[in-house]
């Protein structure tokens, strides 16, 4: 039996820095009904969608850039996406920047239900880049001056019928990122990112860019029997090229639908959530492989100690 979750990454091509909150909101609208008539009722949009990409800028007092953080979500600018999705019974994720009535910067992402209510907000955990000026870069990656780590670390959700996590860009590097989803019984992950191509502190490892960026998605898929969908801010975007290759990835590892371009795009795959359960309950099986109790007869039979002596 199956359990059939239609999604859609929704990849957006550049946002200008002067292009307003509505023009962006509607750009994600089309996305969203684009999805919807092709049948997706969960739809994943970038980091940082609403916005450029302002890490890029030193600025002396980070406080100017306020301008581009959330400080309520839905917000007047974000309510119309909240309401189309509701009315076409669609559920979604979108990346923000968002500023906590207590002061606190976060790069966050909040997943949304079909009726439009707020599941869960994640706020990223792994920062990259930089926390002071380096002008010999061609641009910068500040967001280790502009954002703090999350300090909830990473849930799993139950929302569409499944048990749903999420993470942003940079997390996606760490294995622990989804082997802790993975121990909470996680089937999708999704996931919104901006990644530049070249990469100023090794330039070698540009040309691998796209290759590493499936690389570790699809061995975490693999690795914990999970869904991953990841959804990309792509194309020149204020000079600096960003990746684009937004996809699905299903349990097995295997990417199963893939952005053809760099610009406004959706990329969209049928998902059986009970695909995870082969490898969960075969060769991921945490429980029986990994936790110690379940050495007991073998290590008796040997004569070793799990305290470490014979």
């Amino acid at each position: 039996m199956s359990r059939s979750l239609t999604v859609a990454a929704a990849q957006l091509g550049p946002v200008g820095r002067d292009e307003d909150r509505a023009s962006v909101v509607d750009r994600l609208i089309a996305l969203l009904r684009q999805a919807h008539q092709r049948g997706a009722v969960l739809v994943v949009f970038p980091e940082l969608a609403l916005t450029t990409f302002f890490p890029r800028w030193w600025m002396d007092d980070p406080a100017q850039a306020d301008v581009w953080f959330e400080t309520e979500m839905p917000g007047p600018a974000t309510k119309p996406l909240f309401d189309e999705a509701a009315r076409l019974g669609v559920g979604f994720s979108l990346g923000y920047a968002e500023l906590t009535p207590d002061g606190h910067h976060y790069n966050t992402q909040v997943l949304v239900e079909r009726d439009g209510s707020i599941v869960a907000t994640y706020r990223k955990v792994h920062i990259p880049g930089h926390a002071s000026h380096e002008p010999w870069r061609p641009f910068q990656h500040l967001e280790r001056y502009y954002f703090e780590p999350g300090p909830e670390g990473f849930g799993v959700w139950p929302a569409l019928d499944g048990q749903i996590g999420m993470m942003i860009c940079n997390d996606r590097r760490w294995p622990e990122t989804y082997r802790v989803m993975g121990l909470q019984g996680v089937e999708m992950i999704l996931c919104g990112y901006n990644t530049p191509i070249h990469y100023p502190p090794d330039p070698s490892q540009d040309p691998l860019a796209g290759f590493h960026n499936q690389l570790v998605m699809q061995a975490g898929a693999y690795q914990n029997g999970t869904w991953v969908v990841a959804s990309a801010k792509g194309g020149l975007e204020e000079g600096v090229v960003h990746l684009a290759q937004s996809c699905v990835i299903a349990p097995s590892g295997q990417v199963v639908a893939q952005a053809l371009s760099a610009g406004d795009e959706v990329v969209v795959a049928d998902c059986d959530l009970e695909w995870c359960s082969r490898y969960k309950d075969t060769l991921f099986d945490f429980d029986r492989y990994r936790r110690p109790e379940h050495y007991g007869d073998i290590t008796a039979r040997r004569g070793v100690s799990l305290e470490g002596g014979s």
